[in-house]
């Protein structure tokens, strides 16, 4: 391989690739297309897959078939209008609500913490070692990708050399890229030391426990205690995430994924006061649609803004409204038919 394609190669993300190189082989194997594609062929592919493929998917897939007629010198046939009017009606006829990961609530992410605690320190009384790098692992990617409002593929590419402790005061962390560092300038996020589920603490703990001092933050282990070299991936977070809602015993464990954690910071840090700016900031969002598309409002507090809103009731209307408000214990319930 030359300098120019070791280059090339290193421009592109792996799993970018990956994904691209599935989708084409998709249109070109699995639905026998040929490549390259004209425009009308990538019509009736849409077309062929509308009801069965979501939206994103789709979209996903001309993205692919985009890519492999510019790196091939072809005249891009996703660009033409028959495509574009073939997608616009697919959003029209199959609507979809995009779907979205539980957000992780303050209080569960204390039961979760301190249940991993409680773990470790049995599993350390025991003298299982497994079972104790593996709960100190979990608490620190836990409390990390929460307080940090990190994705998956970022907790997964942490790596020790770029992390540095100030005891007392938090850490510091550099990513060489990530999802919206587009030009891979890299970037180094901060997060404080808490007085209560603190990140900095339980990286700390996690990483004297290990005995690690480079390479990837968070691995595999096994049941022998044995952790692997290279670091986890990305899609291997959510088995732990679930994992340790079973394992503590919180039902619901199978709503929640990596980007639970992330939601979660954000709903948290909207009702504690911070403005969208500084959580774009602190998050890493580019654009105001990423970070609105966190922030839902929930329903108590749609009613509390709208009943704030309103004016006072005259002193008639209050009273007559006492009169008429029926009580609990006179309401009768009609049973259904």
């Amino acid at each position: 391989m030359s300098q120019v394609d070791t280059y090339l190669e290193a421009a592109n993300r792996k799993n970018t690739r990956r994904s691209y190189a599935s989708a084409v082989r998709h249109f070109e194997v699995e639905w026998k297309g040929l490549l390259p594609a004209t425009s009308e062929m990538v019509a009736s592919y849409l077309a062929d897959h509308a009801a069965t493929l979501s939206l994103n998917t789709l979209q996903h897939r001309l993205s692919a078939l985009s890519r492999w007629h510019t790196d091939h010198g072809f005249t891009d046939p996703t660009k033409a209008q028959v495509v574009r009017q073939v997608l616009r009606g697919i959003r029209t006829l199959h609507p979809a609500r995009e779907k979205q990961a539980k957000p992780l609530q303050l209080d569960t992410l204390q039961r979760l913490d301190s249940w991993l605690q409680q773990a470790a320190y049995a599993d350390k009384a025991q003298v299982q070692p497994s079972g104790e790098l593996r709960h100190l692992r979990d608490r620190a990617l836990l409390l990390l990708g929460f307080w940090r409002g990190f994705r998956a593929d970022e907790l997964v590419r942490l790596r020790i050399e770029h992390i540095e402790i100030e005891p007392g005061e938090g850490l510091t962390c550099f990513l060489p890229r990530s999802k919206g560092d587009r030009n891979a300038d890299g970037r180094t996020f901060r997060c404080p030391a808490l007085s209560r589920l603190c990140p900095v603490s339980a990286y700390a703990d996690w990483l004297t426990a290990s005995g690690l001092t480079a390479g990837p933050v968070f691995r595999a282990i096994d049941r022998w205690g044995n952790m692997a070299s290279a670091g986890l991936s990305a899609n291997g977070v959510i088995p732990i995430i679930r994992g340790i809602f079973a394992s503590a015993g919180i039902p619901g464990g199978n709503e929640y994924s990596s980007h639970s954690l992330r939601r979660g910071f954000a709903g948290w840090a909207k009702s504690n006061g911070w403005d969208i700016k500084e959580l774009m900031e602190y998050v890493g969002w580019r654009d105001l649609k990423s970070a609105v598309r966190y922030l839902e409002i929930q329903p108590g507090d749609l009613k509390q803004r709208f009943e704030r809103g309103l004016p006072s009731a005259p002193e008639a209307a209050r009273e007559v409204s006492a009169v008429h408000e029926p009580s609990k214990s006179k309401i009768i319930r009609f049973p259904a038919k």
